[in-house]
């Protein structure tokens, strides 16, 4: 949760309810920068440990707008080898708006990692 969310997430506000195994669910909370407040959430639709997660991926705020997440690992060298793809969407606009907030997300996966 340190580092969880898009680059503009108030810290302390990330919350998360993980149950990894096919079919547990998550949800995950947190609050913009702006005060917005932002809740997303799935099912764990594959869980390979060390390998490979799939899962839905649908905001609280529109429920019927589900996209898949298909997140990767694997050794490389003396690191490890991320590959993330998400799929479904219902729109460019949908995809551009995840694209950005991925990238975010990613880039502070990579400041907690380096530090």
């Amino acid at each position: 949760m340190q580092w969880f969310g898009p680059g503009q997430v108030t810290p302390g506000t990330t919350q998360a309810d993980l149950d990894v195994r096919v079919g547990g669910r998550y949800r995950i909370k947190f609050t913009g920068s702006n005060g917005e407040h932002h809740e997303v959430g799935g099912i764990y639709r594959e869980v390979v440990p060390n390998e490979r997660l799939v899962f839905s991926w649908a905001w609280h705020s529109t429920p019927e707008r589900v996209s898949e997440v298909t997140v990767s690992i694997r050794p490389d060298g003396g690191g490890t080898l991320l590959t993330f793809y998400h799929a479904q969407f219902v729109d460019e606009t949908a995809r551009d708006n995840h694209q950005r907030g991925w990238t975010e997300f990613l880039g502070n996966l990579q400041q907690y990692v380096d530090a």
